[in-house]
């Protein structure tokens, strides 16, 4: 069955993912087009899933009171490419050419600022619970719609957050299914 997934290249937005416009985002380096694709793993409060927090902290309206935890990560300035809720929602913060904040201090293959040439994919979870079927099924189709979009992308671009930040991430962490994911793309 053909991806329902569009990617449009010029102008790096996808549809019919929500559209929910982070201002965490900045030019890409000249000539740095997609090169990796980068697997995350949020969830906030920790541990906590389905409410709005995520949203609220990529667009910088996240209520820093609401939450003991939020006084942790207070005024950080963070944001995705894309977010797949637990229940399959397709959330697009970043448009695909432009570099978002979310990879940190990272390295790939000898390179460093993943950042500038990668695309960050968040997943609504943490590393000791299972991944909801709905987000392997999202992912799938997301990725094989990247990969037909851009040609410097193979399936061994695709990396985990805590594969470019050893030590210092985790996620998307050991409850997430890389064999089951791969199954899947093309």
């Amino acid at each position: 069955m053909p991806s329902q997934l569009k990617i449009d290249v010029s102008s790096g937005l996808i549809s019919p993912a929500r559209q929910s416009a982070s201002c965490n985002s900045d030019a890409r380096p000249d000539g740095c087009d997609p090169q990796l694709i980068v697997v995350h793993g949020i969830s906030l409060p920790p541990g906590q899933f389905g409410g709005a927090e995520i949203e609220s902290l990529f667009t910088n309206c996240l209520d820093w009171d609401a939450h003991p935890y939020f006084d942790e990560i207070r005024g950080i300035e963070v944001s995705a490419h894309l977010l797949i809720r637990r229940d399959g929602e397709l959330i697009q913060f970043v448009p695909l050419t432009q570099r978002a904040w979310h990879a940190g201090e990272s390295y790939f293959r000898g390179r460093s600022r993943c950042n500038d040439f990668s695309i960050g994919i968040e997943l609504e979870g943490d590393d000791d619970t299972p991944y909801d079927d709905r987000q392997y099924e999202v992912l799938r189709e997301v990725l094989n719609a990247l990969l037909n979009s851009y040609p410097d992308i193979t399936s061994r671009e695709i990396a985990a957050h805590s594969d470019i930040s050893p030590g210092r991430k985790t996620d998307p962490g050991p409850a997430f299914d890389w064999l089951r994911l791969y199954d899947g793309i093309r």
